[in-house]
């Protein structure tokens, strides 16, 4: 699941590039993302999110529960979700012209573009939603392969639609959006429906994995099935989400659109995702089945231990990531999007907003891993009240630093809005998530957090002092950028990694032995969901040091077995240790307490 999850996302950072050297940052490009975030945006809600925390742990129970293993269930609502947002597609179709008016504050000619183009862009609703239920539905049934490989036939498409754009489509390059140089209807048809063709193919790509765990989709509309309206009770909160999260989406599109900046600052969130998707979408995906179901058990030491498991092993990876992107923001963009259309100065402007971006990569990434806990508990009201509170301050923020900030450097006081408004909501989910479980094992995050952290923080500086040297000697065109950030990297994660396990991190030391073990082997040994398991070893390195102290402390103190204590059952603290707490076995060479 990892390695699709990586090779998903290296080919969906290609099809960025590919998007940014057709079309540049100029209004064809603002008109384009504009219009393909609107589905995108639902995208992310549905399968980065919204959709699948509500409907797994209901299928989970469902699955448990109904004489069918819950087939009957997730075919109803596969049946709501093509009715639903067919009908949601028809009416957006009538209303194009107000959506695009709504979101794009640019001439009459950028919006006349964005309504043409939005028009073929939102039929992707319809098999955004079918294929993030259909991920549901297999990754409940323990297959995650299909919904991480899936995504890479659509970049692969939208690569070749940007090469067919670019050297097969008569019309300018780059085009314009009126005129001697505007855009050809040939060029539009080609981009846009082979954009929409992408999303078409990833949802069909998902039937063969159905049929594989033994699902047949049979048209119904059981509209009275319990759990269909357990799902309907939480998804109410999630429209009311939605509508809100749109409403915040309006004001800042609106903001940067007055200028230049939402391509820039919409090329910047693309990178900044890349890190959260590999490492958090794939706990995440691995946990939440076992987390549902540990809920449903009523076992809060089992979700609790599932919390800490997914959170150090996120930090473990995001916060290297967010201090290296910190600290290398522009020669990444430079080497990155410094091709085709893009010119140089648009290019340092996306570095500095993928620098500023960063700063919200451990605090959204945690903010996500945390709400899947109240997901677990059937709970959408806590997780959609936290997410409108993130939203408005975001929009707060924005406005206020839209007019402190000269115009110039508005992409990157957006990506700080969005910083501080996510540090905010994971402030109160630690809050709430302590109220609801007894505890987050805050001291034990904590310490892994500040330890990755200077580790990381010592590694950064080097890459970026080093970065600077290179490419004032050799220049900073792309590929002198690239070859500084490859450098870079290389040597500042090198001394990230001997730092950390000189400060004996045993997060860093067991993803460490993870990754060889897979370089060595060409495969993974663990079950689904691969990177849950480095926790796991991190607990058993862990508590091989503290057996190995028990065990001289026993020696040194030996205790008579008359009249000795039963041992106190060990906490749980890893997703392997699946006994929990219950099992009353007592760890190897642990000395019992004397009288």
């Amino acid at each position: 699941m990892a390695i699709g999850t990586i090779v998903s996302r290296a080919s969906g950072f290609l099809r960025t590039v590919a998007i940014a050297a057709a079309l540049g940052t100029s209004g064809v490009s603002q008109a384009y993302n504009v219009a393909n975030t609107t589905p995108n945006v639902l995208y992310d809600l549905l399968l980065g999110g919204i959709l699948t925390s509500v409907i797994v742990p209901v299928m989970v129970r469902a699955a448990k529960e109904d004489p069918d293993g819950g087939d009957s269930f997730a075919s109803s609502l596969l049946t709501i979700m093509i009715l639903g947002l067919g009908a949601a597609v028809a009416v957006g179709m009538l209303v194009a012209p107000w959506i695009t008016d709504a979101y794009l504050h640019s001439g009459p000619a950028e919006r006349a573009l964005g309504t043409e183009m939005l028009r073929w862009f939102l039929p992707q609703i319809v098999f955004y939603g079918v294929g993030a239920t259909i991920g549901a539905i297999l990754n409940v049934r323990q297959s995650f392969a299909a919904p991480m490989f899936a995504p890479i036939l659509n970049n692969l498409i939208v690569i070749a639609t940007c090469v067919a754009f670019v050297y097969i489509v008569s019309g300018p390059h780059p085009p314009g959006v009126d005129g001697p140089k505007a855009i050809s209807n040939a060029q539009i048809t080609v981009l846009a429906g082979g954009t929409t063709l992408g999303v078409v193919a990833m949802t069909l790509a998902l039937l063969p994995s159905l049929r594989k765990v033994g699902f047949r989709y049979r048209p119904r509309l059981d509209l009275r099935h319990p759990e269909l309206r357990s799902a309907a009770r939480l998804a109410g909160w999630t429209l009311l989400f939605v509508i809100v999260s749109q409403a915040g989406y309006l004001v800042i599109v609106n903001l940067s659109t007055a200028t230049t900046a939402y391509t820039i600052y919409t090329y910047g969130y693309q990178i900044f995702q890349l890190p959260y998707a590999i490492i958090g979408v794939s706990v995440i995906t691995a946990l939440l089945p076992r987390m549902s179901g540990h809920a449903a058990q009523g076992r809060r030491d089992l979700v609790r231990a599932d919390i800490s498991t997914a959170t150090r092993v996120a930090v473990t990876a995001i916060v290297p990531a967010a201090l290296f992107i910190l600290a290398l923001g522009r020669p990444i963009a430079v080497a990155v999007f410094y091709h085709g259309a893009v010119r140089y100065h648009a290019a340092v402007d996306i570095g500095d907003t993928l620098s500023a971006f960063a700063l919200a990569l451990v605090p959204f990434s945690l903010f996500q891993v945390q709400l899947r806990a109240f997901y677990a508990y059937q709970d959408s009201r806590t997780p959609a009240l936290v997410n409108m509170g993130v939203v408005a301050v975001n929009v707060l923020g924005a406005v206020v630093l839209t007019v402190l900030v000269p115009e110039q450097h508005r992409a990157p006081a957006l990506a700080l809005a969005f910083a501080f408004a996510y540090l905010v909501g994971l402030a109160a989910t630690t809050i709430l998530l302590r109220r609801r479980l007894g505890g987050v094992d805050g001291n034990r995050t904590a310490r892994v957090i500040t330890q990755v952290a200077v580790a990381a923080g010592l590694g950064a500086v080097i890459a970026s002092l080093l970065a600077r040297g290179i490419r004032s000697v050799i220049g900073t065109g792309w590929l002198s950028s690239g070859v500084a950030v490859v450098i870079a990297a290389v040597v500042g994660g090198a001394l990230f990694i001997a730092v950390a396990r000189r400060m004996n991190v045993h997060e860093v030391n067991a993803l460490a032995e993870v990754v060889n073990g897979r370089l060595r082997r060409g495969r993974g040994r663990g079950r689904p969901g691969g990177p849950t398991a480095s926790p796991a070893a991190a607990d058993r390195t862990g508590r091989a040091e503290r057996t190995g102290r028990t065990e001289r402390t026993a020696r040194r103190e030996p205790s008579s077995r008359t009249g000795a204590r039963a041992p106190t059952p060990p906490r749980r603290e890893g997703p392997d240790d699946r006994s929990g707490s219950a099992t009353g076995t007592r760890r190897a060479g642990r000395a019992p307490r004397r009288r």
